[in-house]
């Protein structure tokens, strides 16, 4: 039972000991157990948090979940899923949500880097005072028409 104090014949992982395994801070498994990522370790007979072996296990999956885009709230539902008797669907379908969110990214990086090209083409100089021929930042028209002598705000 969750915060029960344990025998040493039972022992878990120290808080320090998973931290290190799992390559994260302490803070960040206290973290995890206040959003529900982690359920809450047992306590050794000194009041340590104890944690069981798959512990690590766990946050290694967690981390990589998130180095593959997903948000904490999209892994701790991913997580309950999985925790389901029948899980469905959920990772798949999620997967193919977050394909679309990274090609969306990839689709402004990709403009922006597009732009910043042109910038260099353009020898531009300066964001608010551009001496070059035809500027590709759109933006350094706006608010000139506001200004005496069409200078930029």
């Amino acid at each position: 039972m969750p915060g029960d104090l344990v025998s040493a014949d039972r022992a878990g992982l120290r808080t320090g000991e998973v931290a290190e395994r799992a390559g994260v801070n302490i803070q960040t498994l206290r973290y995890y157990e206040r959003r529900g990522l982690l359920s809450e370790p047992v306590r050794s007979n000194g009041g340590h948090r104890l944690y069981p072996p798959d512990t690590v296990a766990l946050l290694s999956v967690i981390k990589a979940a998130q180095r593959l885009g997903f948000t904490l709230d999209e892994v701790a539902e991913l997580l309950d899923a999985g925790r389901r008797r029948h899980p469905g669907a959920d990772l798949r379908q999620r997967a193919i949500d977050k394909i679309v969110e990274v090609d969306a990214k990839i689709a402004d990086l990709t403009a922006i880097r597009n732009t910043l090209a042109e910038v260099v083409d353009a020898r531009c100089d300066s964001l608010t005072h551009c001496t070059c021929a035809d500027c590709p930042i759109p933006f350094l028209t706006i608010g000139t028409a506001d200004r005496p002598g069409g200078d930029p705000a």
